[in-house]
């Protein structure tokens, strides 16, 4: 039998639009971060390890300034407000060398063969920034069990607590997103780590983290300005010790990490150019 006297029926797909498209790329989000995921999986001993850095800061370097009394925190003693400061370090100090993976995945070929399936490239960025947000929630989980075993005055609410996790994963997402873009840039796993190392260290002292804003000197304050970690740890004081509440940490904390995909989309394919 010829081809022409075969019935060929073609059908014909229709790239989805609309809301389907919105639907379409937050189910492809959702894979890449369950993929993810799953690494963490296969090595749960990360969550206890991660724990060490923390717990170090609260137990020394909070327990000893409290008693010294050299950091003037108001009605709110040094630990309460030291607390939210290291939640916020320690998912800086996860999400900032995602980057790596990145660069892991080029080199392993998986990231080639990504790039060329129907997912956008920001699907699969964000994908990644919710992977390393959902790490940072453990970091929530224990550095809070921690306080509260030190008896530190935070709140139990657990809407406060929903919402600092909320915070924190935002956060996370930003410099998750700001390592990927750097990757993008130097495209170059060890030269990616020692810049890493670099920033990390004045990311957090460039903050509030540590000490209030009003004992830090000039030309420090507006390095704190503009520094996203000083948002994010406003926005967790205000809800774990009831500090004063200014929508700017939430405005800021929302836009940052839809800029750093944006950003990090655009030089993820300079990694397989």
């Amino acid at each position: 039998m010829s081809v022409d006297q075969q019935a060929i029926e073609v059908a014909l797909v229709r790239a989805p639009r609309g809301w389907q498209r919105v639907g379409a790329t937050l189910s492809r989000v959702g894979a890449f971060a369950i993929v993810e995921l799953q690494k963490l999986r296969h090595d749960r001993s990360e969550l206890v390890t991660r724990m060490v850095q923390p717990a170090l800061w609260l137990l020394i370097f909070g327990t000893t300034f409290s008693h010294l009394h050299v950091i003037d925190t108001g009605s709110v003693s040094y630990l309460a407000f030291l607390a939210p400061g290291i939640i916020a370090q320690s998912a800086l100090f996860i999400s900032i060398f995602y980057g790596i993976q990145i660069i892991w995945d080029r080199d392993a070929g998986v990231l080639a063969k990504l790039m060329v399936t129907p997912a956008p490239a920001s699907a699969l960025i964000s994908g990644k920034a919710f992977a390393a947000a959902v790490r940072a929630v453990a970091q929530v989980v224990g550095v809070l069990a921690l306080a509260y075993l030190m008896g530190i005055g935070l709140t139990i609410n657990p809407l406060r607590i929903l919402a600092a996790m909320a915070v924190v994963m935002l956060g996370a997402a930003f410099f998750a997103c700001l390592s990927m873009t750097l990757a993008g840039l130097v495209r170059n796993r060890d030269r990616l780590m020692g810049i890493g190392q670099a920033i990390t260290m004045p990311l957090f002292f460039a903050s509030n983290a540590l000490y209030p804003v009003d004992v830090m000197p000039g030309w420090l304050r507006v390095l704190s300005t503009v520094n996203p970690l000083s948002y994010e740890v406003n926005a967790l004081r205000a809800l774990l010790i009831g500090g004063p509440f200014n929508p700017l940490d939430i405005v800021v904390l929302v836009a940052a990490p839809v800029v750093g995909i944006v950003t990090a989309s655009t030089l993820l394919r300079r990694l397989v150019a």
